[in-house]
């Protein structure tokens, strides 16, 4: 947005299907920024000070408030998916301004399923139906969860007519503590986040892309929602990175046609 540029499609999964849809529904990334801020927990909450207290996380409490430990997941999300989709203000991937792809993962099936036309809540709300924190989603009888299971980057999917592939991974990196022993639950998305950064970079040798972005965010896990104002400002430099890298790839190849478009 900063560069005046627009990109031709997006793909996306999980928190990146949200952010994806939003910007191709017509927001600009300033508009995003001051959504999250309004959705803020205090930065000193833990995620189970947040269950535990729904009103100390906007975003959270939107969430119906009956917490449970039952199978399909602690979080239902149908008021928070309704306030996202208030925020869209659009039904369809076919009304978006931006074309968009989203993925999520057949459950029993065990391959993902990419979402580009139909009904855009769905597809948006079971591409970040994470295991166990919100419930599956069930769309023309599939049980759908996470994309993150099968594809949480997801350039390959972007139109083989883009002149320009970018890249953007949000993986989080956690301080080495050797003789620290992880919690159960610690346990299991650590393990989630050491296969999704395995599948990203063995997803980079097989489809190179022409920027790869990735912020060096640390001590950021997948569940911290209360970090967002952190995540953002330790994104700083990677976006000031990006902007020098996008100014000198343009420079030398301004498409025809294709993945950069000028507003």
């Amino acid at each position: 947005d900063e560069l005046g540029i627009k990109p031709h499609c997006i793909t996306g999964t999980s928190i990146g299907a949200i952010l994806g849809a939003l910007y191709a529904s017509g927001h600009s990334a300033a508009n995003i920024v001051e959504m999250i801020e309004h959705l803020m927990v205090p930065r000193n909450a833990s995620f189970k000070e947040i269950l535990r207290n729904k009103d100390s996380f906007k975003a959270l409490s939107l969430i119906d408030p009956h917490f449970s430990f039952k199978p399909k997941g602690l979080i239902k999300g149908e008021k928070f998916f309704g306030f996202l989709y208030e925020q869209m203000q659009v039904s369809t991937f076919e009304e978006l301004a931006i074309p968009l792809k989203t993925v999520a993962t057949d459950f029993w099936g065990r391959k993902p399923v990419v979402f580009d036309a139909g009904d855009l809540l769905p597809a948006v709300r079971a591409s970040m139906a994470i295991p166990y924190i919100f419930t599956p989603v069930l769309v023309h009888d599939r049980v759908l969860v996470d994309g993150g299971l099968m594809n949480n980057v997801p350039h390959d999917l972007l139109d083989p007519q883009c002149d320009l592939r970018i890249s953007v991974d949000i993986m989080g990196n956690t301080s080495t503590l050797p003789n620290k022993t992880p919690s159960p639950v610690e346990a299991i998305f650590h393990t989630y986040q050491v296969m999704m950064d395995a599948m990203a970079q063995e997803k980079l040798k097989n489809h190179p892309v022409d920027i790869y972005v990735r912020p060096p965010l640390l001590d950021i896990d997948m569940l911290d929602f209360h970090k967002a104002e952190a995540i953002y400002k330790q994104g700083l430099t990677a976006k000031d990175d990006f902007k020098r890298q996008l100014e000198a790839l343009l420079e030398g190849k301004i498409p025809k046609t294709g993945w950069m478009r000028r507003k």
